[in-house]
């Protein structure tokens, strides 16, 4: 009879040891799921809106393509936060698309090798780095438009009509350029041009100094005959 009692005693004390295990257990998958799902704003690319490589974490605020938005923890990424103070002065070193989050490791200093494969170069088209004769803090992003021109002597020509920027300031790998104001450098350009213009650009560098115009869809510029005189067979 001792025993029996006995018997049930323990068997009481391991049911109300299960009883406890499985409410702590439950507990613990309760806190785990309301931290999982627990969210924090952080910086991402607004609806709509793509930054391109090259670009500036500051143009990219001031031209609103980046916003603050809640991300639920188990998809936020390392290093993502709400503070731009570890991105300033840095550029796109890839390109970000809509509704990503804007992280450190996608960002850099000017010089920095971008991503050349995300490069958005048009098709049948190449990506020429180049050099100008820039004003440091120009307003020429990625997706300007620009005319280029050329300076020999005393007289100035236009070279390139309408070409279309898609990077400013990083390097796309060899050369490394610093824009800073103390040295009066500004940032190279990566331009969206075809062969001929390639050969162009190398032609006109050896015979004078290369400018260029911002342009708007609707500004016009025409060539004049010094151009052609200098360099045969210019594209218009």
């Amino acid at each position: 009879m001792d025993r029996r009692r006995l018997l049930l005693v323990v068997a009481a004390v391991i049911a109300a040891l299960g009883v406890g295990v499985v409410f702590v257990y439950a507990q613990g998958a309760e806190s785990r799921a309301a931290e999982k799902y627990e969210t924090v704003d952080v910086l991402i690319v607004a609806d709509g809106k793509t930054i391109l490589p090259g670009e500036s974490i500051d143009s990219a605020l001031q031209a609103g393509k980046i916003v603050k938005a809640p991300v639920s923890n188990d998809q936020l990424l390392e290093g993502a936060s709400a503070d731009t103070a570890a991105l300033r002065d840095k550029v796109a070193l890839t390109t970000l698309y809509a509704g990503e989050q804007v992280i450190p490791t996608k960002f850099g200093g000017v010089g920095d090798p971008i991503a050349t494969a995300a490069l958005p170069i048009p098709a049948g088209l190449v990506g020429k780095f180049e050099q100008f004769n820039l004003p440091v803090g120009s307003f020429i992003l990625p997706g300007s438009e620009i005319a280029v021109f050329v300076t020999v002597g005393n007289e100035t020509c236009l070279l390139l009509d309408r070409v279309s920027v898609i990077a400013v300031g990083a390097s796309t790998g060899g050369t490394e350029t610093e824009a800073t104001e103390e040295s009066g450098t500004a940032p190279p350009l990566t331009l969206a041009v075809s062969q001929k213009q390639v050969e162009q650009l190398q032609t006109a560098k050896t015979l004078g100094t290369l400018d260029v115009a911002l342009l708007n869809s609707e500004s016009k510029v025409k060539r004049n005959s010094c151009a052609e005189g200098l360099i045969p067979g210019l594209e218009g």
